[in-house]
This record gives C-alpha cells, sequence and structure tokens, in this order.
C-alpha cells in the first residue's frame, strides 16, 4: 500500500471562502494516479462537503471531528448526540439567547436569528484568515446549503456550533454538557467567536486510527495536512503532519514541515516536498 494522506478542509484544501484553488485539485488527482489514498478529515459534516470536493476525486472522510468515518462509500463510524442530548442543548442555547447551527449528514439546521446575529463573527472570522473582502461575505455565502426554519429537535446530529456573545458563554455552556466535547473555535481563548458542542471523547487522530484499522493499515504509511488547533492530534498521530502557512502558531510549531497559504498552492507545494508529485 503507498501513502494514507488525510486533509482539513477549511484552511487547508480550501480557503475560507470555499475556494478550491486547482493545483490542489491536481496534486491530489496525482498522487491518488501513483496507488496513494486521499481522505478529507474534517470538522465538516458529510452536507456540508460539497460535490466540487467529491468531484476531486476522494477515497472518502472523517468528519464532525472524527464522529463519523467513512471509506468509499461504506460507513464505517458514526457516533451521534442523541435526541435526549440534542433537545437539552437546544433548549439552553434558547434560553441565554443563544444562535446556533445543528451540524447533521443531512444539512446544517440554524436557529432562528443565525443568519442575522452571527454576521459580525463570520466577517472578523475571515478577516482573520486574510481575506481582503472579508467585510462583504455574508452568513449565506459561509455556509452555502444551511437550512433555515427547518427542525431543532434532532436525532442525526454530529455536533452543534453556537455564536459566542462573550467567553462566558462558552465556559457556562461546558458547565452545562459535562457528558459531551465542549470546544471553541475562530480565535484563541478570549478570541474565540464561536463555541462547539460534540460527541465526547473523539479527535480526528481517534477516527484516523479507526479507519487504518479498517484498512488493515500501518500509520508508519500517513500523512497529515491542517491548519488549525483541532488539526494537532492528527499532526501528532500521523507519521508525518504539514501546517498550512495560513494557519496557527500553535500548528506551525509541531508540524514537520510548514508549506505555503492555502491559496498559495499550499498542497501542491508540500505534495512536492514530500515526493508525492
Amino acid at each position: 500500500m503507498g501513502k494514507i494522506l488525510f486533509i482539513d478542509v477549511d484552511g487547508t484544501l480550501v480557503d475560507y471562502e470555499n475556494n478550491l484553488p486547482n493545483s490542489a485539485i491536481n496534486a491530489i488527482q496525482q498522487v491518488r494516479k501513483k496507488g496513494n489514498k486521499v481522505y478529507i478529515c474534517t470538522g465538516r459534516s458529510k452536507a456540508e462537503v460539497y460535490q466540487n470536493i467529491w468531484d476531486i476525486g476522494l477515497d472518502g472522510m472523517i468528519g464532525g471531528n472524527g464522529s463519523y468515518i467513512e471509506d468509499n462509500g461504506q460507513v464505517i463510524l458514526h457516533r451521534l448526540i442523541t435526541l435526549e442530548q440534542c433537545k437539552h442543548i437546544v433548549d439552553y442555547l434558547h434560553s441565554k439567547k443563544i444562535e446556533f447551527y445543528l451540524e447533521s449528514n443531512n444539512g446544517l439546521f440554524a436557529s432562528e436569528h443565525f443568519e442575522n446575529a452571527a454576521l459580525n463573527a463570520i466577517q472578523e472570522y475571515s478577516r482573520r484568515k486574510g481575506k481582503a473582502n472579508a467585510d462583504s461575505i455574508t452568513v449565506k455565502q459561509a455556509f452555502p446549503d444551511m437550512i433555515f426554519g427547518g427542525n431543532l429537535y434532532r436525532d442525526d446530529l454530529n455536533k452543534v456550533s453556537y455564536l459566542l456573545n462573550t467567553y462566558q458563554d462558552y465556559t457556562d455552556t461546558a458547565k452545562e454538557f459535562p457528558d459531551l466535547q465542549n470546544g471553541t473555535w475562530g480565535g484563541i481563548g478570549e478570541k474565540a467567536l464561536f463555541g462547539d458542542i460534540g460527541v465526547k471523547n473523539i479527535t480526528k487522530a481517534e477516527a484516523i486510527d479507526c479507519l487504518l484499522k479498517h484498512l488493515n493499515a500501518s500509520k508508519e504509511n500517513t500523512i497529515a495536512f491542517g491548519d488549525a488547533k483541532v488539526d494537532i492530534p492528527m499532526l501528532e498521530y500521523c507519521s508525518y503532519g504539514v501546517a498550512m502557512g495560513s494557519g496557527g502558531d500553535e500548528i506551525k510549531a509541531m508540524a514537520d514541515y510548514v508549506t505555503t497559504d492555502v491559496d498559495k498552492d499550499g498542497l501542491y507545494n508540500a505534495f512536492k516536498h514530500l515526493n508525492l508529485i
């Protein structure tokens, strides 16, 4: 078996406006033609993996930061938030007047006022990623298939993301849900823009280990590509870890190699550096 590549999506495969560089498409197609396997390993649920990403040619995906594993159309693992836990989350966030969206393989389901309430956070997130037109991006552009007005009591959830009005929203929510995995994204510590809630004790690294067992493959042949703190466990687990130049300081400090930015042919340049193409 050749190499097995695990590639984060946002900030690694695509930029934060969902632009997919042609160089990344070409690099992945070339590396697969040589007999290597390529999986995306993302916080996105399957509903957010749009057709242009599948059209590249992939061997499968790890989604929900590790709660979902698919290999060539076969579901290997899918750990879900229960209906009871979902009801608790929705009722709690409503009671605190915190807007949110539910992440499912069947779609992204926004709370009643999420589109308006999240605009500033989405634009700030884009600014932090260095995008020149960050002030004009809309929530619907950031989440093109988001469903508004859908059922919020669900039994198909991978995780939930919610808007942080203050960092105290995260600390309070984490105390309310000790039975679930609590985190933040969009910034470090007090600068975080969103909180998230997922299935307890899952990571991208744990999911990769599960997939490798299914493939009867060794982690000696694995390479991980990422840009954010949530990607650090998979870079630590895999035999070799690549951080994007547009990534955070923490992941760049621990990576084996730092490539160029996602929109400056980062994946292609990394593949060339590693003699994969």
